[in-house]
């Protein structure tokens, strides 16, 4: 094999490279009885030539801080993937791709982040990893920009991303698109596989724009190429690769199914096996031997090279970082921690001051004040606000925007783009190195609630400032107040929901978020000034972060009032009146429930006996989640209705939501 060979770089080699993904990617499939075998046949091609010509990676290390990130949007098509894992040399074997879409397997249906080396991150739901993928080139720009000096390259790579069809269907196409034009994000390079089917048909069923002027006005650079010639893939890529100031979309006009005699070009190829004889009449076709999950003996070496190419690519990187960090200590310090990925230290609020008891204040504008201190403190802390950036108090003083001009700004201007900005927080994650917050109204979380489940999917720690948490932002009416959201997001897996009840609970929200080993966190914060509480004789704010803990409590107590955010303050009034009446009474702040539930039984048991049954939960909003603590004996007083348009003073009293509510409710036992 001569030394062209040997890297893999000839027609030759790329047409076997190209041939044997579609190969093992038809097996697989065939054998999993499902599957999505279309997109692999269409888009091996112009795998094979990234790969092998341009992708920078190290399949013995993949999570190597200055690779080349390749995210593939179209999810289905997870057997593309998984076939250039393994044929690449990352820990994905012949044996894990035969075990697709089965049970703990490591190639599951559709790309798992964690599940696989070398997957960035988990894809399926369109768009999203296009959203990703932009998240990704905005940390290589923002930290390069922080980082970089003459002679040392430090962060230096590109973020690939295939999309599809449907990918540039969704709406989250445009919001990202849109805003990676705006910012010129020039190492972003999308590979469109322009195949022209979906499943219900062609594309022109439902989809005729002119998708090249449409990516031409959002500001980017848009290439055309055939997706099957590799002398065009290769020309287009380089091409791409020149651009300095605006992201690249390179069209390639392919074929779903390659291949494949009687489903090419089809709708049929795209989400069902081929069936056996027609997977055995493509390999003929395309001149692939007959045996099922075949690799031929010329690409067993491909691993091995890859393997001591990406070794040595990052060798000479750690070369690099090492002299930047001798001759550059200070600054290389704050590098350091974030590519070690080391933990914020579990004291990060201890040098916050807190605030004063018994002033009112908004936890939202508490919150902007943490944020302040945060920014002084936490190198990788990166913020934004889907365009609420005054009322969610997101942008410390000092922080600058990140744009064309300044990439090393902090704060990101999203601007009406909630879905977008949820995508990018996650690859701006992803990437690491980076800590990303977004703000926008708690009610417009449902917006990108798509984007904050696969935050929840991933495990990812990123931090939403949900502020006007409820009826208490007042005449902005039913649109604007969330009602069923905290329910909502309590039954999302693996997302914490945290509402303090005021100030000095913000600040312990903000380190939970942050201290966090691993997922994402809402913080819930409101509109309307609350007192910060006197804690003198009360349990301390510090409390939030076990979710849940006895604020106050007489001896013996017969009555548990709970509650989170605002309300709580209501339980406070309502147990003084109790009081008068001679019953005693427990208030526990419940800030947090998943919090609380990871707590051993012991304490859980503490906080709430069971030998109390009187119980009653208070919050303006669904009463559901509340019941797993009340019990069948207890009480919710809540609002499962939608709001009104009035004073929140006025909301809260015509909805009952009030402390003689809460002792007519407990008086009735």
């Amino acid at each position: 094999m001569t030394e062209t060979q040997n890297t893999y770089q000839t027609p030759s080699d790329l047409k076997l490279i190209a041939n044997t993904i579609r190969g093992l990617s038809m097996d697989a499939v065939q054998k999993a009885h499902s599957g999505h075998p279309g997109l692999p046949l269409g888009m091996a091609d112009v795998m094979s030539v990234l790969f092998s010509k341009f992708l920078r990676f190290n399949p013995g290390n993949p999570d190597w801080f200055n690779r080349d990130r390749f995210v593939l949007s179209g999810g289905h098509g997870s057997m593309l993937l998984y076939s250039l894992l393994h044929l690449y040399g990352y820990d994905l074997s012949l044996e894990d791709i035969r075990h697709f879409r089965q049970w703990k397997s490591k190639t599951p249906g559709h790309p798992e982040y964690r599940d696989a080396p070398g997957v960035e991150t988990t894809t399926g739901p369109l768009g999203q990893g296009l959203g990703n993928a932009v998240g990704m080139a905005i940390a290589e720009k923002h930290l390069a920009a922080r980082w970089n000096k003459e002679g040392y390259e430090i962060v230096d790579h590109y973020t690939y991303v295939e999309v599809g069809d449907g990918d540039l269907e969704e709406g989250i196409s445009h919001e990202v698109c849109s805003l990676a034009g705006h910012l010129g994000l020039n190492k972003l390079i999308a590979l469109y596989d322009s195949n022209q089917i979906t499943i219900d048909g062609k594309t022109d069923l439902s989809y005729s724009e002119d998708t090249k002027q449409r990516f031409l006005s959002y500001g980017w650079e848009v290439l055309h190429a055939n997706g099957h010639d590799y002398e065009a893939i290769e020309t287009a890529i380089t091409a791409a690769r020149s651009s300095k100031d605006k992201p690249v979309l390179i069209i390639f006009d392919t074929i779903i199914g390659y291949g494949s005699p009687n489903r090419a070009g089809t709708s049929k190829a795209h989400g069902e096996p081929l069936g056996e004889e027609e997977v055995l009449l493509t390999k003929q076709a395309l001149g692939i031997p007959p045996e099922a999950f075949y690799v031929p003996d010329a690409l067993h070496p491909l691993k091995a090279y890859s393997r001591d190419r990406g070794r040595q690519m990052e060798a000479t990187w750690n070369e690099m970082l090492h002299h930047f960090i001798q001759d550059h200590p200070e600054e290389a310090a704050p590098l350091q921690s974030m590519l070690n990925k080391e933990a914020i230290p579990e004291d990060i609020m201890s040098g916050f001051p807190g605030f004063e008891a018994g002033k009112s204040l908004a936890t939202r504008a508490a919150s902007g004040k943490i944020i302040a201190y945060l920014a002084e403190h936490v190198a990788g802390l990166i913020g934004g606000s889907a365009d609420l950036t005054p009322s969610n108090k997101t942008l410390a003083p000092g922080m600058t925007a990140f744009d064309r001009s300044h990439p090393e700004g902090q704060y990101i201007h999203y601007g009406v783009r909630e879905f977008g900005m949820g995508a990018i927080m996650n690859g701006l994650r992803l990437h690491s190195g980076l800590l990303p917050y977004g703000g926008t109204f708690f009610v417009f979380s449902d917006y990108m609630r798509a984007a904050m489940r696969m935050a929840a999917l991933m495990r990812l720690r990123v931090t939403y400032v949900l502020t006007h948490d409820s009826i208490g932002l007042g005449e902005d009416g039913p649109t604007h107040q969330p009602v069923e959201h905290l329910t909502s997001l309590r039954a999302m897996p693996g997302m914490r929901v945290i509402r303090p009840m005021d100030a000095n609970e913000t600040i312990y929200a903000w380190q939970a978020a942050l201290t966090a080993s691993e997922g994402p966190t809402c913080l819930v914060l409101t509109r309307q000034g609350v007192p910060a509480i006197s804690r003198k004789g009360l349990g301390p704010a510090e409390d939030l972060l076990k979710g849940g803990y006895v604020l106050e409590s007489d001896e013996h107590p017969e009555i548990i009032l709970m509650a989170s955010g605002s309300e709580v303050h209501l339980t406070i009034e309502a147990k003084q009146k109790l009081n008068a009446l001679g019953k005693k009474v427990r208030i526990v702040s419940m800030p947090c429930f998943e919090l609380f539930d990871r707590q051993d039984a012991s304490y859980r048991e503490q906080v709430l006996p069971a030998d109390i049954p009187h119980r009653i939960a208070i919050e303006a909003g669904a009463t559901m989640s509340w019941y797993k603590y009340v019990g069948l004996q207890g009480k919710v007083i809540g609002l499962d209705r939608f709001g009104a348009s009035a004073p929140f003073e006025t909301l809260y009293n015509r909805f009952g939501i009030t402390a003689e509510a809460i002792v007519r409710a407990a008086l009735e036992g």
